[in-house]
């Protein structure tokens, strides 16, 4: 059973390989993984006159999201498409395990591009007051996160930019409701209650107790760390479900 286990986590590995090299510089990665949330970050603090660490602690949790969300949604298309699906599908792997290898690409990418806001707070003094905490954040998130891209890939079609028109109109009401541009406590009500269901409010929290300290986070680290692992069950579950069914009409 052991032997088995290691045997399907080195087929992940593998297939995890196989998504960086091809997958990382894709046209639809660059945009929407690092491009968009740049964009919508500079338009956001143009004439704004902010803190430096409340900014970079909202650009941290919009680039982990948006790069995380960015690689696993255009893996299934692009290889349906190029009937690589179906030699994938033939070779002694489960779903679960092909889906980790996915998985485990976005999480590297999510991983590699939340160093650009850490670096760029550094040049502006900005200083990581709980790096263990912030450490721990980001790679809860960056799981939950290629989950979450996971889901936005499991329609079956061989169309990149229909997956990702649906991925974006997912992320980008989050975006708004997840402290990011408002901090939680300056919402109203409803948008407190809304917050609550947004997996990027919880790493947002974070990263805002990481660079500004305690009085800077809404919820404590604990709820924080635990909603992002509910989350990522969650994600993962729904997305191994939903891509077994979407599976046999990809082929």
């Amino acid at each position: 059973m052991a032997h088995d286990t290691m045997d399907q986590v080195r087929r992940a590995c593998a297939i995890a390989k196989k998504d960086i090299r091809i997958y990382y510089l894709l046209g639809p990665v660059i945009i929407f993984g690092i491009l968009s949330p740049t964009f919508l970050f500079l338009a956001f603090m143009m004439g704004r006159d902010l803190p430096v660490d409340f900014l970079i602690a909202g650009l941290m949790g919009m680039t982990i999201f948006f790069a995380s969300t960015s690689v696993a949604p255009v893996i299934a298309p692009i290889e349906t498409q190029s009937r690589n699906l179906e030699r994938i599908a033939a070779a002694p792997v489960t779903i679960t395990t092909v889906l980790l290898g996915d998985v485990l690409a976005s999480v590297l990418f999510g991983i590699a591009i939340s160093f650009v806001p850490i670096l760029l707070g550094m040049a502006f003094g900005v200083v990581v007051v709980h790096p263990l905490t912030l450490a721990a954040g980001i790679v809860l998130a960056t799981f939950c996160f290629s989950a979450m891209g996971l889901i936005f890939s499991a329609a079956p079609t061989s169309v990149t930019s229909s997956v990702m028109m649906i991925s974006m109109m997912v992320k980008f009401p989050l975006i708004f409701v997840s402290g990011i541009f408002i901090p939680i406590s300056d919402l109203p009500a409803w948008g407190r209650a809304l917050a609550m269901f947004s997996p990027l409010t919880y790493i947002t929290d974070l990263c805002r107790y990481s660079f500004q300290g305690a009085d800077a986070g809404y919820y404590s680290v604990s709820v924080d760390l635990g909603a992002l692992v509910v989350f990522l069950v969650i994600f993962m579950t729904a997305a191994i479900k939903l891509h077994e069914k979407s599976l046999p009409e990809r082929l």
